[in-house]
């Protein structure tokens, strides 16, 4: 259904009209190309955030590949404000105050172009619908799920029904362009931008008087560019999110080695530890129980016929068993926490324990000693 009125007094309204459109869809460039830049932030957003996330991250949490080139960015998409990044927020803000912008402006031009038409109520109703729509966007989230792939699937006939029915409401396609190309799979995004901007190619050309190339050409082009840099930035994100990956990876392949040494250093510290133990007992305590032995044999040997090289021998392996008996004391003081052996005793020991514990819990656990008898 083709927007105009009968009757010569307004046909060279209409023909104006047509013309002032076609000149600013010849200069519709401009702006779709700043809509085309507009594309392009997103993505760097979307980048930003991911690899901020998998900064913070775990090894589970960047998910698969193909799984990221579909939500790639997703932080800031739909008709919700999502995402914590600050650029994305405002990007999302600037895409919904364009899409009500370009609704409202496409419904005043109708309602001052063909007042009291049959199909104003239609127009309005539809309009209204489309507005409500796109607010349901962030209840639904911002993943490819049924329910939010029907909602724009349903978003996209309601465009097209009013442009059908009213050609001016053809520019709001360029949010809707943004809004597929977070949510869609790469292909089904490329289709529905193929298909809208067909849509904006087909109003521009019914509302303009003869035929422009412009109007044919510039459509597309702006749309072709736009989602070229929105892919770009897209497969730029993913390919940062894989790489925040694999650091995390290597990063965790690090901890892991320096927990294994730390854990070889500690094992070869106690056996290095043991064997030096080993050797000292082995030099002091074993040589003097050995010479003890000895001498007690000696005496017993000797005891009738010589009482008092017996005693002697005797002697001398008391003397060897008191030094032995002294060098064992300084073993088990040498072995001993360092809170035992400051000289506190085991209840002092058992407090300055549970006080080390309740510091190093930080509030979350309270350690009390209490000692009994």
């Amino acid at each position: 259904m083709v927007e105009h009125r009968s009757g010569p007094p307004d046909a060279g309204a209409e023909a104006a009209e047509g013309s002032g459109v076609s000149g600013a869809a010849a200069g519709g460039s401009r702006v779709s190309g700043s809509a085309a830049e507009a594309f392009a932030i997103p993505g760097s957003a979307a980048e930003a955030s991911g690899i901020a996330g998998s900064a913070a991250g775990g090894p589970g949490i960047a998910g698969s590949t193909a799984e990221a080139s579909r939500t790639t960015g997703s932080t800031a998409e739909g008709p919700g404000i999502a995402g914590s990044d600050p650029d994305a927020r405002w990007l999302a803000l600037l895409m919904h105050a364009a899409f009500f912008l370009l609704l409202g402006a496409s419904l005043t031009r109708f309602l001052m172009r063909h007042p009291g038409e049959g199909r104003t109520p239609w127009i309005i109703a539809l309009s209204i619908t489309l507005a409500v729509l796109y607010l349901l966007g962030p209840v639904l989230g911002s993943r490819p799920t049924p329910r939010r792939l029907t909602w724009l699937a349903v978003l996209v006939v309601v465009w097209m029904v009013l442009v059908v029915l009213a050609p001016s409401f053809a520019w709001c396609a360029v949010p809707l362009f943004y809004t597929g190309l977070r949510i869609l799979p790469p292909r089904a995004a490329l289709a529905l931008v193929a298909l809208l901007t067909v849509f904006v190619v087909a109003a521009q050309l019914r509302l303009a008087d003869g035929f422009d190339p412009n109007l044919v050409l510039a459509p597309p082009a702006v749309a072709a560019v736009a989602t070229a840099v929105f892919v770009h930035m897209q497969r730029q994100a993913v390919r940062q999110r894989e790489l925040a990956t694999r650091q995390r990876e290597l990063i965790d392949d690090l901890l892991r080695t320096r927990r294994e040494l730390a854990a070889t250093e500690r094992r070869e510290g106690t056996l290095a530890e043991r064997q030096r133990l080993s050797m000292e007992i082995h030099d002091t305590l074993a040589q003097g129980l050995s010479s003890q032995q000895m001498l007690l044999q000696a005496a017993d040997r000797t005891w009738s016929a010589d009482p008092d090289a017996a005693r002697r021998h005797v002697r001398t392996a008391t003397g060897i068993a008191e030094r032995n008996l002294a060098e064992a004391r300084r073993f088990v003081h040498d072995l001993a926490p360092a809170d035992l052996a400051e000289g506190g005793g085991l209840e002092a020991a058992l407090h300055a324990l549970a006080a080390r514990e309740s510091a190093q819990a930080e509030g979350a656990l309270t350690v009390h000693c209490h000692v009994e008898g």
